[in-house]
């Protein structure tokens, strides 16, 4: 489970990536559109604009970052990653408008037939270098957002090089200019367009599911079934369920255990079941278990119109039906096991009663409960109990 110095540790790496690249966005943005301007290029004074919108998204995903990895709250008690979810969808949908953007300028330009005027060496040059360092700037953003697990910061990365793919349509137009075919700019900028389009889908289709609660791969939550089942105790598993939050998975899972155990002895094992979880998953972050004393998949909802009365109802229905036997006025301690719709009872009583008359008394017990349709199992024990 993440702790709150790795998480610092992330997110200060999250905020120094994007700060670089917003100090590259300002610096490419300032050449492109002096260059631009200078030798008459529409597309590279376009590409300058582009440079600098890109500052926008960089401080948003600072933003989000910060207040994505906080710690959890009592308004936020599974944290607050979901920002960081959103703030996926917003860079998805950016690299939607900016496709939408780019295809419709460059089919228009294609169409009207418009050619661009040779931009000279310098201007080519400049979108060279801007080339390299913007899939510099994507690689190394990418590299982050892995090591820290971030899909914003993934989503960054993916917007870096969108920004490379309209820079190589600014470089092949500019290429064509040169060499008298200025049409190759529109074609080229709408075979980028179709590619960052395709990247915002992926990262809009990825952040809806997590939004959604998608479960992870089935592949993985029948690993997890695995692990869980081998822990000494577990008689088996149903209901296991998953979920992502930002970088987080959470679990929910319910145990079957011996259906007389004691309250300490399932939780501990329910404990072991999360802490071979935990090791095989780093990603876990939450897992919350339920105890079943018996198998009930087939009934996932508690059936509402089944009461079976709880400890305080059933002592005083017991009083009235055994209140004069010796046993029940010796008692020393009673257990309660709900069981298959039935409350399986057993009773504890002192050690000064012979067998065979413990046996009589059993059998009285029986016979003066058969008013009650909620018993089931019925035992009586000499000394104290359990619980």
């Amino acid at each position: 489970m993440p702790t709150a110095t790795t998480q610092q540790q992330d997110t200060r790496l999250a905020h120094r990536v994007t700060v670089v690249g917003s100090v590259l966005n300002t610096i490419l943005g300032v050449a492109k559109i002096v260059v631009g301007l200078a030798a008459g290029s529409a597309a590279l004074v376009a590409d300058g604009i582009h440079s600098f919108s890109d500052l926008v998204t960089d401080v948003f995903v600072i933003v989000a970052t910060h207040f994505g990895r906080q710690e959890p709250d009592h308004d936020h008690p599974y944290g607050h990653g979901r920002i960081e979810t959103l703030g996926t969808l917003l860079l998805g949908s950016v690299l939607l408008f900016v496709a939408g953007g780019i295809a419709w300028d460059s089919l228009s330009r294609l169409l009207e037939g418009a050619s661009t005027p040779p931009a000279g060496a310098v201007a080519i040059g400049l979108t060279v270098a801007a080339l390299l360092a913007k899939e510099w700037l994507f690689r190394y953003t990418l590299t982050t957002a892995r090591r820290v697990n971030s899909r914003l910061l993934e989503a960054n990365a993916w917007h870096h090089r969108s920004d490379a793919l309209s820079t190589i349509a600014v470089l092949v137009g500019l290429i064509g200019s040169q060499l008298g075919a200025g049409w190759m700019d529109a074609v080229a900028a709408v075979v980028v367009g179709v590619l960052v389009g395709k990247i915002g889908v992926t990262l809009l289709w990825d952040a809806g599911k997590e939004l959604i609660d998608t479960a992870l791969p089935e592949a993985d939550q029948q690993r997890m079934h695995d692990i869980a089942l081998t822990v000494p105790g577990v008689h088996d598993i149903h209901q296991l369920r998953t979920r992502t939050l930002a970088e987080q998975v959470l679990l929910d899972l319910h145990l079957v255990v011996g259906p007389r155990l004691t309250v300490s002895e399932a939780h501990e094992i329910g404990n072991e079941v999360c802490r071979e979880l935990y090791r095989a998953y780093p990603q876990l972050t939450d897992i919350t278990f339920h105890i079943d004393p018996q198998d009930d998949s087939h009934d996932e909802v508690p059936d509402r119109a089944l009461t079976l009365p709880l400890r305080g109802d059933v002592e005083q229905e017991l009083a009235r039906v055994w209140g004069e036997l010796p046993c029940w006025q010796q008692r020393i301690a009673l257990d309660l096991h709900y069981l298959d719709d039935r409350i399986d009872v057993s009773l504890y009583t002192a050690e000064d009663e012979a067998r065979p008359d413990l046996d009589r008394q059993a059998g009285r017990l029986r016979e003066a409960a058969d008013t009650l349709p909620w018993l089931g199992r019925l035992r009586l024990w000499q000394g104290p109990g359990r619980g």
